[in-house]
């Protein structure tokens, strides 16, 4: 019997192996593994470029091209740190009213808009517009991130490669996480957070088919983007410990003081963005007035210009009094409201972590007022406002708790973190109910956190499913005695299935608008769950393999 065992066994490794082989040969997994290897590759190049563009364009006022903003601008005239902005504005305004449709540039919530809605592609010529205009805005002075930008650069070429070869919606998607993953990577040199972002916040689950080619893209753009930066992580953080574990419930109240900081942050943007939509300036000229705005303030505060990392850095460092940080705080936060307000482009990133690090410089200053003998040091303190703040801001408090770590090399601090991260993002859930990425797609009518099927009932339209009449059929002309309810093409599968049940019919009349006599086709109760059906089950089956 043995020996009849080992003579089968071959086939029936066969058997088992080769099924799989061919769903792996079918799915196109191979060639999707290889495009995100090149799309890594082709994304931290393009980070790259894109810093070295923001810098060249600090020549023309701050005569440098480092990320020593606040350094360099300290010894530069008024009137250039007033003229650095304005004049970039005006370069904005011309592009954005002249390239871009939308009059905005793009970043993360354009991503994630794509990933949910399958038809929607992201332009590869508005990308790249979008992404200049941002380099300028940046460069110039502007008050916001770099890391969005980035972020939507790389799902624009990652979607330009899905496009050009035809692939089938998931692996579009695939590749799309792909290309976000890289970018935070090659970004903020953390490869492990850039495959967790990409999966938190882009693709919204954590799919075994889809973790590969991210896993192979993110690894990709760290290795370039080490080879041309260095191995160091993006802040030099000091020396640290946490004196005591008596010192956690203090960790707890700086995640409810983060929190507090990330809501205000957010009702300053949407506030900002709500007062230049009602104002009477047009869109051209909003970011001129933008730029004379966070030109002023920076003559002030230059520690608001810019990305900001070199002040962040100073908080870390302990090198920042209390009150300048409880200043720079209100201003930091006036500032890059004003800046995207205007239609500069930008991210809400980076001002999350230069927030958060001048939340917890402060809280850990006071701390140690109040109880010498327990407070840790300030750059802990720092070091944790950064996570709780920033992942209370983009609603992603394990990609950006692992962000931290890689930023700062911190690892010993995880406990601390995660309780600091954790209690901000729930204390601003349950203040705001979302995050920043999110209220930007309900702006668009979009509600992604509502699940998969609230997007198939507002995204799939009528003329998705309708039945078309024979090609030589006579023209039906609407009874609206027989039909009283009819649809239009346009209208979503969320209104169909609601005037089915609100009229009792199981097949109404679609027609064109304008032309409300004429029937142009017809829609079924029955295609319409059934085409609901089918998406949902695709949505599932996608999250699960």
């Amino acid at each position: 019997m043995f020996p009849d065992i080992l003579r089968t066994m071959p086939e029936r490794i066969r058997q088992w192996v080769m099924p799989n082989i061919r769903a792996f040969i079918e799915n196109r997994q191979p060639a999707i593994w290889l495009l995100s290897l090149l799309i890594g590759l082709s994304v931290a190049c393009a980070a790259i470029l894109f810093r070295r563009l923001i810098g060249f364009v600090q020549l023309y006022w701050l005569g440098d091209t480092s990320e020593q903003v606040l350094t360099v601008a300290s010894r530069t005239p008024w009137y250039m740190i007033v003229a650095g902005p304005t004049l970039g504005g005006i370069v904005v305004g011309i592009l954005i009213t002249k390239f871009i449709p939308s009059r905005r540039t793009s970043a993360v919530a354009d991503v994630i808009e794509a990933r949910a809605l399958s038809g929607r592609r992201l332009s590869l010529r508005e990308g790249l517009v979008s992404a200049l205009t941002t380099a300028i805005s940046l460069g110039a002075g502007g008050s916001a991130g770099r890391e969005g930008p980035v972020i939507h650069l790389g799902a624009t070429l990652a979607s330009a490669v899905g496009d050009r070869l035809h692939l089938p919606d998931y692996a579009r998607r695939t590749l799309l996480a792909a290309g976000v993953a890289s970018a935070i990577s090659a970004s903020f040199n953390a490869p492990i957070a850039g495959v967790l972002f990409a999966h938190e916040v882009i693709l919204g689950h954590y799919a075994p088919r889809s973790f590969v080619p991210v896993v192979i893209s993110s690894a990709a753009g760290a290795i370039v983007s080490r080879l041309w930066f260095g191995d160091s992580a993006a802040f030099i953080v000091p020396s640290y410990q946490i004196t005591s574990y008596w010192e956690f419930p203090a960790f707890a109240l700086l995640g409810v003081v983060c929190a507090l900081v990330a809501v205000a942050f957010q009702f300053a943007l949407f506030s900002a963005e709500y007062l230049a939509r009602l104002s009477p300036v047009p869109v051209w000229a909003l970011p001129i007035c933008g730029g004379v705005i966070v030109g002023l303030m920076g003559v002030a505060f230059p520690h608001v210009l810019g990305v900001g990392y070199e002040t962040t850095d100073l908080a870390l460092w302990g090198q920042l009094p209390l009150m300048l940080m409880l200043m720079l705080i209100v201003m930091k936060t006036l500032a890059t409201a004003a800046t995207l307000a205007a239609r500069f482009g930008g991210g809400v990133f980076s001002p999350s972590l230069y927030l958060g690090a001048m939340t917890g410089g402060a809280f850990g200053i006071i701390a140690a007022s109040l109880f010498p003998d327990l407070a840790s040091s300030q750059a802990l303190y720092s070091i944790l406002g950064m996570g709780a703040v920033a992942g209370a801001v983009l609603g992603a408090p394990i990609s950006t708790t692992v962000i931290v770590f890689e930023l700062t090399g911190g690892y010993a601090l995880s406990i601390a973190l995660l309780l600091t991260v954790a209690i901000a993002h729930g204390v601003n859930l349950a203040l705001h109910g979302h995050s920043y990425f999110q209220w930007q797609l309900e702006m668009r009518g979009l509600f992604v956190q509502d699940g998969p099927h609230r997007a198939v009932l507002r995204n799939v339209r009528v003329m998705d499913f309708m039945t078309l009449p024979e090609k030589d059929a006579e023209p039906e002309i609407l009874d609206r005695e027989r039909h009283p309810t009819t649809l239009k093409p346009a209208d979503t599968l969320e209104t169909a299935l609601r005037l089915f049940d609100s009229s009792g019919h199981t097949r109404l009349p679609v027609v064109a608008e304008g032309k409300n006599q004429t029937i142009i086709a017809w829609a079924e109760q029955v295609t319409a769950i059934s085409h609901f059906n089918r998406r949902l089950i695709a949505a599932s089956e996608e999250e699960h393999r």
